[in-house]
């Protein structure tokens, strides 16, 4: 291969060279130009005018070409900063909400809980036999087997057999009893029976729990279904444990001979829970029978009636 002679230049050296010629024939142009219009704005100050007319005419489209980008340009970057300004504000309105809606939640829990603890308060000032106060800790509500855990025990008073109510009713009663908590045998577990009578009628009826969170309901008289829907139940006071009036359950569905009820009072839902005394009926005694006169004892001399000698 031949070696380019030593003298020589390559291309892209005459185009740079070429490329600063005419820039500076137009920086030359420019300045005589600019003198130009200098010399003619002081010498006839009419005809320059009309020479920037000229100009402004020429130049007006690209003027507005150029402004109408720069607009467009700027409405973007706007547009974009108030679109992400616009998303800032609802992510922080969003979290304002949720937080706002946790605070209402929770003085809605506050308020239902001072509620129930207002209700069982009253119920205790109003019931003469209340042994003690309780906040329910758990429940198996949804299991087969239905109990209720207490957070008094015996400590409080509480003892085995006591029946257990909230403000809405009957919850069951006492099978187990700790030094600080207690478990109770829900109404609606299969081993737990409730004399009751209809509110409406005074109709006597036992109720049984099935297991489900229901109660089976059966009236003593066999042969007919005295049942309606809607129908309340409260407790009889037949046999010494439930006192009477209590309220026990409404009934949802009738069945062949019976029908099924749910218990007003649901341990899931409520907070409180008063344990009572057993009820006893006194028994009616009758008056005692007036005292005896005792028996008159006659005295007889012994000498009367005596021979004489």
């Amino acid at each position: 291969m031949v070696a380019p002679p030593a003298g020589s230049r390559p291309g892209w050296s005459r185009r740079a060279q070429y490329g600063l010629f005419f820039g500076l024939l137009a920086t030359i142009a420019g300045v005589v130009v600019g003198l130009l219009l200098l010399a003619l704005s002081i010498i006839a100050p009419s005809s320059y005018a009309s020479v920037r007319g000229v100009a402004l005419d020429v130049t007006a489209p690209l003027t507005g070409s150029l402004r109408a980008v720069t607009s467009t340009v700027g409405g973007l970057a706007s547009g974009a900063g108030n679109y992400w300004d616009a998303a800032r504000q609802n992510g922080d309105l969003r979290r304002a909400n949720r937080a706002m809606l946790q605070r209402m939640v929770e003085a809605k829990a506050i308020q239902l809980e001072n509620a129930q603890l207002k209700a069982a308060l009253q119920l205790r000032e109003q019931s003469r036999v209340a042994v003690a106060t309780g906040r329910i800790v758990g429940s198996s509500y949804e299991s087969p087997r239905r109990f209720a855990v207490l957070s008094v025990g015996y400590r409080d008073g509480v003892q085995v057999g006591m029946p257990v109510r909230s403000a809405g009713g009957l919850i069951g009663r006492v099978i187990e009893a700790g030094r600080f908590a207690s478990r109770v045998l829900l109404i609606s577990d299969r081993a737990n029976i409730v004399p009751a009578r209809l509110l409406r009628g005074g109709l006597p009826v036992l109720s049984t729990g099935r297991g489900d969170g229901t109660l089976d309901i059966r009236p003593l008289e066999v042969g007919r279904n005295p049942f309606k829907v809607g129908d309340l139940l409260v407790t009889s006071g037949t046999g010494g444990l439930y006192p009477p009036l209590i309220p026990v359950a409404r009934i949802v569905r009738l069945d062949d001979d019976g029908a099924v009820a749910i218990p007003l009072a649901d341990p899931a839902s409520a907070s409180f829970a008063i344990v009572e005394r057993p009820f006893e009926p006194l028994a009616e005694q009758a008056p005692p029978p007036p005292p005896t006169p005792p028996p008159v004892v006659k005295k007889v001399n012994p000498t009367a009636g005596a021979a004489r000698p």
